[in-house]
């Protein structure tokens, strides 16, 4: 079991940057997936972006070559680098362990 805080959300302009964090509860240096989901409204959740332990990344189409997940074991958190953001990009963010979930952070995006 592992609790996961997620922030950094906020309203940000189309083509800006926002750098969403989410801290673990417990070490993370073992755990193999760690992985950033999100769901916009009347949509269903949707696979972000996925870190294994090893530092392999791997994303979602709509957001390949502006997203980048990465961690940081000796903080326990994983974070999500967004950049040039589009208004589709609206959505609330949750991060997943296992079937561990936070409470997700809200990002807005203005055109």
């Amino acid at each position: 079991q592992v609790q996961l805080v997620e922030s950094g959300g906020g309203l940000v302009q189309a083509g800006g940057s926002l750098r969403l964090s989410c801290a673990a509860s417990r070490n993370i240096f073992s755990i193999n997936y760690i992985r950033w989901y999100r769901q916009a409204p009347g949509k269903q959740r949707e696979l972000v972006a996925t870190i294994t332990s090893g530092g392999t990344t791997v994303y979602a189409d709509s957001v390949k070559g502006r997203f980048i997940i990465s961690r940081d074991n000796a903080k326990n958190t994983v974070y999500l680098q967004m950049n040039s953001v589009k208004p589709e990009d609206t959505a609330v963010y949750y991060c997943n362990v296992y079937t561990n979930w936070g409470q997700g952070t809200q990002v807005t995006v203005s055109s």
